[in-house]
């Protein structure tokens, strides 16, 4: 008796750090808005962008492969129709040209999207309420394979019509040179 009560306290404070875990993972991951701890230090800049695809709020903002920061907020912008992503840049990296260049980038076939700056090539830098004007947007996997088969499509049926059209041309001149005998 003592044994199985034992066995029951156990598996219920096991499946309780599992529950704990599981909560504290889903509060940090970048698609949550939200987050343990303090606020990060940092400057604040945007972007805007016409597609920001599924760009999540604590993506990251990397340079050549290292994280500066983190997307702090997307919004859109009513007057000219496109995305503004705030990102929060960590102090340290106070020397970035303020005409970079950003692009939303995807992690790997099937990952999550992040901010990839590229460096220009200014003497002044990027600092708190600056604006990144040079961007490109994400691209849609969904919309370049729907761009593929309309290509594709329409180049067999141009390629079908080509080829019945030689195909009646040598029906017809084989029946002109039966004629003729």
């Amino acid at each position: 008796m003592r044994a199985n009560r034992t066995l029951e306290i156990g598996t219920g404070l096991f499946v309780l750090l599992g529950f704990a875990a599981l909560l504290f993972l889903t509060t940090q991951l970048p698609a949550s808005g939200l987050k343990l701890g303090a606020a990060k230090a940092g400057y604040h800049v945007t972007a805007e962008f016409d597609d920001v695809g599924d760009l999540r709020v604590g993506s990251p903002v990397t340079m050549s492969g290292v994280r500066l920061g983190e997307v702090s907020g997307i919004h859109f912008d009513p007057k000219n129709f496109k995305a503004v992503v705030s990102m929060r840049i960590d102090p340290q990296y106070n020397q970035i040209p303020d005409d970079s260049y950003a692009s939303i980038q995807t992690q790997g076939l099937l990952g999550g999207k992040y901010i990839g700056l590229s460096p220009g090539g200014s003497d002044t830098f990027l600092r708190n309420g600056s604006h990144i004007d040079q961007t490109q947007s994400a691209i849609v996997l969904e919309s370049l394979i729907n761009k593929f088969f309309a290509n594709y499509a329409s180049s067999r049926g141009g390629a079908e019509g080509g080829a019945s059209d030689a195909q009646s041309k040598a029906t017809d001149n084989s029946g002109k040179a039966e004629s003729h005998k």
